[in-house]
């Protein structure tokens, strides 16, 4: 494998690291007295109008949409670099459409649910949400009780979901429910179907707004009599799984480059600030303990980039990743989470403040070490494909 990036790909990375210095990283001050004075630290709506208008000029859209639908089908391999750039700010922006279920509906719609929902999703027009965890049930999709039954052409949906980010604006949620003879509680992903639920759609509840460390938050969702269209069951009855582990395994390599690009900015911090402290008289940038935060940082923020490149290779190939994406989550999440520590470590007090992005960068890349799959779940995937790990 040549890990050097094609030169369309190399040149769209450079497009984007200059879109985050120009346009992102000035909106941090706002982003860090927000969240210090108890506000939404989130970028209002204005900002993400005019950066809309920017990123869409700039030719940032619709990256790795079908061609079909008016994208540039990008490769896995070239969204590494995008999505690195777009992880070293705490001033968050997706550029549109969201890439995880953008590729779950390319897999799986038919005709009519191509012109109703994937087109305009991938021209960038509807933004859409995704509910698959439920409360008790987490990881565990033998957890999960919301249950779908057909009425007629229809299907009426009754259950309970949690943790869905944007759930209260999304035009569209994507929902996971039990289907067909699998009962509620049923053993692991039998029966499971997805749905395309419009907003405002009767019986699906926004519940509550819930809170979540660096700054983010997520909802809670009830169903209750939610009834909806037989022609929106998206794919086959019963066989929601794979296309949804299709999605998880998009957010997982985002969630990898993002973790790349907080760390990388957590490192860069500690390098340009370590040679102009002094304590005790001497550097900080003389003193070992610095010296080897800098160099680890370095080592394993350079072992998780070609992880995530080749785990984006073999992808773009069409091969099972299952266990190199595991693998990525896992090092990914953990050695961003370290080498931020280390950061605010190296800052003292001042890396403690909410006057600086290293608070935020960390919240974000612990929030990233539960969803998509805690760390533990992860390693229990790689055990499993490594060796016999049956009850006897």
């Amino acid at each position: 494998m040549d890990f050097r990036l094609a030169d369309e790909h190399r040149m769209l990375a450079e497009l984007v690291q200059r879109f985050v210095k120009d346009e992102l990283l000035p909106l941090e001050a706002g982003v860090m007295a927000r969240e210090a004075a108890g506000q939404d630290p989130a970028l209002p709506p204005a900002e993400r109008a005019r950066l809309d208008a920017v990123s869409r000029e700039l030719g940032l859209w619709s990256l790795d949409a079908p061609v079909e639908e008016g994208g540039s089908a990008m490769p896995h391999v070239a969204l590494v670099a995008v999505n690195e750039a777009l992880g070293s700010t705490i001033a968050t922006y997706v550029l549109p459409p969201d890439s995880p279920n953008l590729r779950m509906l390319a897999a799986t719609v038919d005709v009519r649910q191509r012109e109703a929902y994937l087109a305009p999703y991938a021209r960038g027009e509807t933004i859409s949400a995704i509910g698959i965890s439920e409360p008790g049930a987490g990881a565990d999709p033998a957890g999960m009780r919301t249950r779908a039954v057909r009425d007629g052409e229809d299907w009426i949906i009754n259950g309970r979901k949690i943790w869905i980010t944007r759930a209260a604006e999304a035009d569209f949620t994507i929902l996971m429910a039990r289907t067909g003879a699998a009962e509620p509680g049923a053993r692991g992903s039998g029966g499971m179907s997805a749905f395309l639920i419009d907003r405002g759609t009767p019986g699906f509840n926004v519940l509550r707004r819930i809170p979540m460390v660096g700054g983010e938050y997520t909802y809670e969702v009830a169903l209750e009599d939610c009834r909806v269209p037989g022609w929106k069951l998206l794919g086959t009855e019963g066989q929601g799984f794979g296309p949804m582990q299709l999605r998880l395994g998009t957010r997982r390599m985002e969630m990898a480059a993002w973790c790349i690009g907080a760390a990388q900015r957590a490192l860069d911090m500690m390098r340009d600030y370590a040679p102009q402290r002094t304590t005790f008289g001497q550097r900080l940038s003389e003193r070992q303990a610095v010296q080897w935060w800098v160099a680890d940082g370095a080592t394993r923020i350079h072992a998780c980039r070609l992880m995530a490149l080749h785990c984006a290779w073999k992808l773009d190939e069409g091969e099972d990743v299952r266990t190199e994406i595991s693998m990525l989550k896992v090092y990914a999440t953990e050695m961003a989470q370290q080498v931020i520590d280390n950061a605010m470590q190296c800052f003292g007090a001042m890396g403690m403040t909410r006057e600086m992005p290293l608070h935020l960068l960390a919240g974000r890349v612990r929030n990233m070490r539960i969803y998509d799959g805690p760390s533990e779940v992860h390693r229990m995937v790689v055990a499993r494909q490594l060796m016999d790990t049956r009850s006897r």
